[in-house]
């Protein structure tokens, strides 16, 4: 059996699931898992590219990961303690 998670959306959003679920005959995991896949393969051109500026960005220093997973600049970081001495710049 497949592993699922939760998700939350607004209680609109979720009027909306339960309405499209009902008239297309489906579950309203089906019609969500449906429509991020959907999302996601119209989008794709700009996932990768997402992607592929966030590697760009790293250097493989541990201020450069945190900084990307944050979105807190180097100096925003080094404000707040930086890393110390051999964690790089």
């Amino acid at each position: 059996m497949p592993v699922t998670s939760p998700i939350k959306v607004s209680a609109q959003t979720d009027e909306l699931i339960s309405d499209a679920a009902h008239h297309f005959g489906r579950t309203k995991k089906d019609i969500v898992d449906a429509a991020i896949r959907e999302y996601i393969e119209n989008h794709r051109e700009e996932l990768t590219a997402s992607v592929r500026t966030s590697l760009a960005r790293l250097d493989g220093s541990l201020p450069s990961l945190v900084s990307e997973l944050t979105g807190l600049s180097r100096d925003e970081l080094d404000e707040l303690g930086g890393f110390g001495v051999g964690a790089g710049r």
